[in-house]
């Protein structure tokens, strides 16, 4: 169950650097800002969560890599961030360690 909270944690991870993202694209800035501040609260409570029975160290790098590799994802899709080649096998490489950790646990 405490892998779920780490999930949430590093999806919530996400939620704040497209919430600054986007407060400083749109008209709404007053409302992506208070996104990014309540993606920042929920996952640091869901990583607290997970860290009771995940090691810490684990924790933390799953935590981070989920948050790494999806705002990458999402400023490709969402921002035409670049997608070359050594950008995309980067965070590839992140990924395979955050999956090494989970199968390491």
């Amino acid at each position: 169950m405490n892998w779920l909270f780490l999930i949430l944690a590093g999806l919530c991870e996400i939620g704040w650097p497209l919430g600054m993202k986007l407060s400083q694209v749109t008209q709404h800035k007053a409302l992506w800002i208070s996104v990014s501040v309540g993606s920042i609260i929920l996952s640091g409570i869901f990583l607290w969560i997970a860290q009771k029975s995940i090691p810490m160290g684990t924790a933390y790098a799953v935590w981070t890599g989920i948050g790494a590799a999806g705002t990458f994802i999402l400023g490709i899709l969402l921002f035409k961030d670049p997608a070359d080649l050594l950008r995309i096998m980067s965070v590839a490489l992140i990924v395979i360690g955050v999956i090494g950790l989970k199968l390491a646990h």
